[in-house]
């Protein structure tokens, strides 16, 4: 496969920029596609060329995939980063980009089929020696047979959506008696939400952790794990703050782990960038789902590690074996990435608008992923997510401090964000300490804002 001369990214925000400097550092040109209300969005004044591909809405531009597919060739691009979120884990959008000759920086379409079907990504990982949260075998077709699987495993249980994420579709069923109720709530929330009705069943876990191992596959039969981070702090299933290592796992767990999703992902013959999630509760792990792409929170494994993983992408895409072998990966000190959104940090209500003024934190391993600058204008139609911040520390409490430090300097006027959450968060006992779980943060601000 040739080395790819001109790149264009399927994204926006701070991932095309994320992208687009990987792909300069390599010598690699880019192309920018963007909706009317991105004009001037950082990424689009930084690539070499840039493309519009319809109006606001995501569906007539970023999920467009004749108009992206109509940019390539006109550009005369010869691969196609999708980033995270939109088209990143569509395998037709995979299927039709190869099918344009055109390279697909991500996954075979078969395996972002596969692990994009919750039921059937959980029969793949348990047939791959994966551990698994006890639940039904696949989708429950009828209220027999879920009453028959509950019985088995025993209540709580979780009634989730077989499509789709984010925690629509699923229920959390308490006794017998909600069985029947919640079940058809469940399907009919997929059903609005995915167009899919089908639902499955599994053990429902008290007080879990939210781990997620980084893998990376050539394609080829080779595959390396770069380590856990832990995604435990959530609101309403979205992740709000990241970290690497776990303050949970031993380093004894992360190599067990991390060599059973490694060997997993060899046998699949893998490619690329994924990322294995699990619930983690009294030292036992229970896979939930794979993600085929770029995680939002990479950069915290790139700073316990130091390999690019864009970089890393591009060139697995290019036919290159992997940089690293397993004894090669060396993990040093941590890091800890907070997402910062245009919201108010108390009710959480978007807050788009003019940033009028904006300073970035820096110092010595301090990153700022954003794409925001003084005079843009955040627009209303996407995810509110304007910045990302990551520090690295050769201890947890000195990244800490670092966090505490970068935060204070962080200055976005124009718009409330959630800089004050996480400073509120850093002064808190509990995750000074580490000791949270999925619930904590949903938990504390019930407490905190009533």
């Amino acid at each position: 496969m040739p080395d790819i001369k001109k790149l264009l990214i399927a994204n926006r925000g701070e991932i095309a920029l994320r992208i687009h400097r990987a792909a300069h550092e390599m010598g690699i040109a880019t192309v920018a596609v963007h909706s009317t209300a991105d004009t001037d969005a950082m990424h689009v004044r930084l690539a070499d060329q840039a493309i519009c591909i319809g109006p606001p809405s995501a569906t007539e531009s970023y999920l467009n995939i004749p108009n992206i597919i109509s940019a390539a060739e006109i550009s005369g691009a010869d691969a196609i980063h999708p980033g995270y979120g939109f088209l990143s884990e569509n395998a037709k959008f995979a299927e039709i980009v190869e099918a344009h000759d055109i390279i697909f920086v991500g996954p075979k379409p078969e395996h972002i089929r596969t692990m994009g079907d919750k039921v059937e990504a959980k029969r793949s990982a348990g047939a791959l020696g994966l551990p698994l949260v006890p639940g039904s075998d696949g989708a429950i077709s009828d209220l027999a047979e879920a009453r028959a699987v509950a019985a088995r495993i025993g209540y709580p249980v979780l009634i989730k959506a077989a499509s789709g994420g984010g925690g629509r579709g699923m229920k959390v069923v308490a006794e017998e008696s909600q069985l029947e109720t919640l079940m058809a709530q469940a399907g009919n929330e997929a059903k609005a939400a995915f167009g899919d009705a089908t639902v499955y069943m599994e053990k429902y876990l008290g007080n879990p952790r939210h781990i997620e191992f980084q893998v990376f596959g050539d394609g080829k039969g080779n595959a390396i794990h770069l380590g856990e981070r832990d995604c435990s702090l959530q609101r309403r299933h979205q992740k709000v703050l990241e970290e690497s290592p776990s303050p949970a796992l031993s380093p004894a767990e992360r190599d067990r782990m991390g060599a059973i999703v490694a060997r997993a992902m060899a046998d699949m013959a893998y490619r690329g960038a994924g990322t294995i999630e699990f619930l983690w509760e009294d030292g036992e792990f229970y896979f939930i789902e794979m993600n085929t792409r770029l995680q939002v929170e990479h950069p915290v494994t790139e700073a316990v590690t130091g390999l690019d993983l864009v970089r890393e992408q591009i060139r697995i895409a290019e036919g290159y074996p992997l940089t690293l072998r397993q004894q090669d990966v060396e993990f040093r000190g941590h890091a800890i990435e907070c997402r910062i959104n245009a919201e108010d940090p108390r009710t959480f209500a978007p807050s788009p608008g003019l940033v009028k003024q904006f300073h970035a934190p820096g110092g010595m391993n301090v990153r700022v992923d954003s794409g925001l600058y003084a005079g843009y204008r955040v627009p209303p139609y996407y995810d509110s997510m304007i910045a990302k911040l990551i520090v690295w520390g050769h201890t947890r409490d000195g990244a800490l401090r670092r966090l505490r430090r970068a935060l204070q300097e962080f200055v976005v006027e124009g718009m409330k964000t959630t800089i004050p959450l996480h400073q509120a968060l850093l002064e808190e006992p509990d995750f000074q300490s580490g000791n949270y779980s999925i619930k904590w943060l949903e938990e504390w601000l019930a407490r905190e804002h009533g």
